[in-house]
């Protein structure tokens, strides 16, 4: 048997793993330069930005398990269990469980799970067909590792999938901290913002940064100009947080998938013509989701071909 993986997310990473792990031959092909899907780290201003997810938790006790394992190699640190709630002109909090952040980025951990795999970067598939087949090449089994509307657009059909919500994420760079203590704050009921992190704080080097995710409708109103939401962002922080001074630097990042409309109870879905899906659109939408769908998936198909 052989599989190929399309898109180098945790979630296809994971299945690679789970594959490689069982001896069944897998290849993975992403368009990007890097691996890491949403779990995207740019390098602004000389240090890495998360500009997708903005955390992740832990509370499957196997992805734990791989959770302590980056602590140990240092790739991963305990952020905060409490964020701030913003809204109404008033600041609250919201306790939970532990955020954690990396050091290096978020996309360093899914470089970390593609150590030893075959992973082609820069290759952008077009279409997958009956048989199945990759772009005419053939193979056993395909993992489409992604959101559903890409998936359906490499398919050539229809998604009858919930709509995705978009999101622009905008990072600020200023020369001082200009805002109060803060790790990350939900903003409720905004028509700019949905979040805002102190991506310093997360990385644990003190860096004056701020990243802020916007709603669903500005990302649409700018999905063309991701660029043009600056100014939006920065008068929202200015109100918000009393951040008045302009920064040194921006950048603005467009996800045109950023969340799934509604959560799924299937973790994965195997159709029997050997075309299979992944990602965090099966389950909630979190990082430890996506992780569990593609490691379910790749356990899956390693049974169907007699793998371990």
């Amino acid at each position: 048997m052989s599989v190929i993986v399309v898109g180098a997310g945790i979630a296809g990473i994971a299945c690679a793993r789970v594959l490689t792990a069982s001896g069944v031959p897998v290849r993975v092909l992403e368009r990007s330069r890097v691996v890491g899907g949403r779990l995207a780290s740019k390098r602004l201003a000389g240090r890495p930005v998360d500009l997708g997810a903005a955390y992740f938790t832990a509370r499957d006790p196997e992805f734990t398990d791989v959770v302590t394992a980056w602590q140990h190699a240092g790739l991963v640190r305990e952020w905060t269990s409490e964020l701030a709630v913003l809204g109404d002109g008033q600041r609250g909090s919201a306790p939970g469980p532990v955020r954690y952040a990396a050091p290096g980025g978020l996309r360093s951990l899914v470089a970390d799970l593609a150590t030893g795999l075959d992973v082609r970067l820069e290759h952008e598939v077009a279409r997958v067909g009956p048989g199945p087949v990759v772009d005419g090449d053939p193979c056993d089994a395909v993992v489409l590792a992604m959101p559903d509307p890409q998936a359906a657009r490499l398919l050539g059909a229809p998604s009858d999938a919930p709509e995705w919500s978009p999101v622009i994420s905008v990072a600020a760079g200023w020369s001082r901290r200009r805002w109060e203590p803060l790790p990350a704050a939900f903003v409720n009921d905004h028509p700019v913002l949905t979040l805002v992190a102190d991506d310093g704080d997360r990385r644990g080097d003190g860096a004056p940064v701020l990243v802020a995710h916007t709603t669903a409708d500005v990302a649409r109103e700018h999905d063309a100009d991701p660029d043009g939401a600056v100014p939006l962002v920065l008068d929202a922080l200015a109100r918000l947080l009393g951040v008045t001074a302009e920064p040194e630097w921006t950048h603005a990042h467009r996800w045109r998938f950023a969340s799934p409309g509604q959560d799924r109870e299937e973790t994965h879905l195997l159709r029997d013509d050997g075309i299979a899906f992944a990602g965090d659109g099966w389950g909630k939408a979190r990082v430890e989701t996506a992780w569990r769908s593609g490691t379910d998936l790749g356990r899956a198909l390693a049974a169907r071909s007699g793998g371990s």
